[in-house]
């Protein structure tokens, strides 16, 4: 059995959801999941999200709406880079084909 202070010591606290431009290489064949959660205080919004080695990443809109341009002109499109400037509702999102 574990003491408080055994469990203390090795507790990692839940990490918050990453942004997909932490990433420095995305496949584009990673599934996306779409679910609608409660905020704290109890308000519901919706999120899309791609999970890297059990960490979440939150996928903006504008950034699904960048690789859809790209997959136009590149349908075989397999990674990208995305960079993001700026903070809050100023965010600007840049996806970067590779390969």
């Amino acid at each position: 059995m574990t003491n408080i202070k055994e469990f203390a010591q090795a507790y990692e606290p839940p990490q918050a959801m990453g942004n997909i431009s932490e990433l420095e290489v995305v496949d584009t064949n990673l599934e996306i999941h779409d679910e609608t959660r409660k905020n704290r205080d109890g308000e519901e919004y919706q999120v899309r999200y791609i999970i890297v080695n059990g960490n979440e990443y939150r996928v903006p809109a504008t950034v699904l709406e960048q690789i859809q341009t790209i997959l136009k002109a590149k349908p075989d499109l397999k990674t990208v880079k995305v960079s993001r400037s700026g903070t809050g509702m100023g965010t600007k999102y840049q996806v970067i084909p590779l390969g």
